[in-house]
Formats: structure tokens, sequence, C-alpha cells
């Protein structure tokens, strides 16, 4: 039987702006926690958060998307959101996060699928797209990327990394990764956030920093140190100098598969990312003969641009060739 914690349901009480019914699907002893938006026979949203989010980071896409026809499936990883949130550190790897969306997508039977994916997102999504590529009609690709042998990985990122190890500003009880959040949106800067995350005790935030940081610290506000496990996991699996729990071979496998891809391709890129910089994301898009949009936003663009994100990709799906896509669209 595995080990787990599971948030009360009160943590998200108060989300006015995220009020979703909650569902669930069995993996396991597990629950997995999605939202299922709009009508059910209408054409799938995959939308796949990364690290350290959850499904809440699409709350400003998610009605643009189901007004334009579309059912809106955005689960939480395990670990994550709503999702139970096992407590043995290496109870997490890539390979298991992608085989539990696989579990999701066959369970719901999601065809006619538009996969939305930005960062840990990326391997995990576009691995299901390589498995499966009859349910997928079509990828719109943010601020991520697939593991191979070329890859350059940014100085920011290997700071990610290490502030995850012995030593670094997030090697501590019960981080709070919820002040990332509000941090990268521009609501509060550095010399509010580091010193608010080492003594551990959130400002008064007020305003949108307020709604956003309840919205982030909500899956963990109250929980023992154990549930944060699957938060350390996540950066400590990025594949460079010879790491092999972040499934590196199969990353590359997945990024050569995928630039031969059929179907269409649409990029939409938060430029002032300096993780995944805009010329990675500008050549991983030439190579794949997809469209670019520039958002001029950060690594967490839905955070922060989400409604304006949404109208775009609905306009790229509406600007495609006739026939290009696995099936119909609204």
């Amino acid at each position: 039987m595995t080990q787990f914690i599971r948030t009360p349901p009160e943590n998200f009480a108060s989300l006015a702006d995220f009020a979703h019914p909650p569902r669930y699907h069995a993996w396991q002893d597990m629950r997995i926690h999605y939202v299922d938006a709009g009508p059910a026979d209408a054409p799938v949203m995959l939308l796949l958060h990364g690290m350290p989010t959850w499904a809440y980071l699409y709350r400003d896409m998610i009605p643009t998307l189901v007004a334009a026809g579309y059912r809106c499936i955005a689960p939480d990883h395990l670990g994550f959101g709503r999702s139970d949130k096992p407590t043995d550190v290496h109870w997490y790897t890539i390979a298991r996060h992608v085989e539990i969306l696989t579990s999701l997508i066959v369970g719901l039977d999601l065809k006619r699928v538009t996969l939305v994916c930005q960062d840990w997102g990326g391997p995990i999504g576009l691995a299901q797209a390589v498995l499966m590529p009859e349910r997928f009609e079509r990828l719109i690709v943010m601020n991520t990327w697939l593991h191979h042998p070329d890859y350059e990985y940014t100085p920011a990122i290997r700071a990610w990394n290490r502030n995850w190890h012995e030593g670094g500003l997030f090697h501590r009880p019960r981080p709070d990764v919820a002040l990332i959040m509000v941090l990268s949106a521009g609501l509060a800067g550095p010399d509010v956030i580091l010193p608010a995350l080492t003594r551990g005790e959130a400002p008064a935030f007020t305003g949108p920093a307020a709604r956003i940081y309840e919205g982030f610290s909500a899956p963990f506000r109250g929980l023992p140190d154990e549930a944060f496990n699957g938060l350390r996991r996540f950066p400590r699996s990025i594949p460079f100098d010879g790491y092999h729990d972040g499934n590196g071979a199969a990353q590359t496998h997945h990024y050569r598969v995928l630039l031969d891809w059929p179907k269409p391709v649409h990029f939409v890129w938060g430029c002032a990312d300096d993780v995944f910089t805009e010329a990675w994301g500008r050549a991983w898009a030439d190579r794949m003969k997809a469209s670019f949009d520039a958002i001029d936003a950060g690594h967490f663009l839905q955070n922060t641009h989400g409604k304006a994100i949404a109208e775009r990709i609905v306009e790229r799906i509406a600007e495609e060739p006739r026939g290009r896509a696995g099936g119909r669209t609204p």
C-alpha cells in the first residue's frame, strides 16, 4: 500500500476563480484529480501543468476554451494540486508520471485531443502523442523541452536544480513554492519574496498577489513536510550530467519522433523566460515546421496571460488548412 497524504477539500473552498467540481481517476490505491469542463462530446483540450503548479494555472484559459466549443481536461500530477501526494521522495519518476497520465487518457477514453503543455507537462504530455498518436489532433507547446543530446541547459535551469539540493534556497522543510508564483507574476519583488521564503512566513498579500498566493498555496497549506516530496523530485529529475531518473533516453526518442509529427503544431512562448529561452522555442518550432507566437511573459505565461493565450490558440486552430487535424474542430 502506498503511503500518501490527501489535501483536505477545505483548502480549496475559497478559490472563487476556480470553482470547478473535483473529478477523480483511480490509479492503484490513489486518486488523480482532474478538472472536466465543457460538453462531454466536444473535442478535448488536455491542459498539462508542470512544477510547482497545478490545474489552477489554467483558470483564465478554461472559460475561453469552453466558450469556443472545447471540453477542457486539466489533471493534477500525483504530488500536486488536489491529487494524492505519495510521501516517499523516490516514488516519483518521470516514467511513472507518464504512465499515470496514459491511464487517465485511456480511462476517460479521450479522443480528438489538443495537447496544451508547459514545463514538465511537456515531457509528460508529449510522450502521450508518441504513444497514442491516434488520440491527438494537434500540439500546443509552451515553454518546455524534451531532453536530447544536443540540448543546452541554461544557467537558469541549472540554478533551479541546484537550489533543491543541500545548501540551496528550496532545500528546507515545507518550501513555500506559492511565493515563486507571486514573484514570477511581477506582483512582489525578490526583496519581499526571498526573506519570506527563508523565514517560512508569507507576507500579507493583497489584491491579485493574494489571489495567486492563495491559489498556489492551497494544495500544501497545513500539510506535513512529506507532502512536499513531489515538488522536490521534479527539479532533481532534470536529466543533465548523467542523471537517469528524468527519463532522458525516452525523451530523446520522443523528441526525434515528434520532429516528423504530421499534424498541426503551434508554439506559444513566454519570451522573457530565462529557463526555456525564446531562441530555443523558435529553433524547436522551426524544426517542427510549427507556428510561433511570442508572448511578452515569463516562464508561467498561463498565470499572467491566460485569456490572451487561449484566444490565440483558438485563432491558430481556425487558421489551420481544412483536413490537417485528426478530426473535426468546433
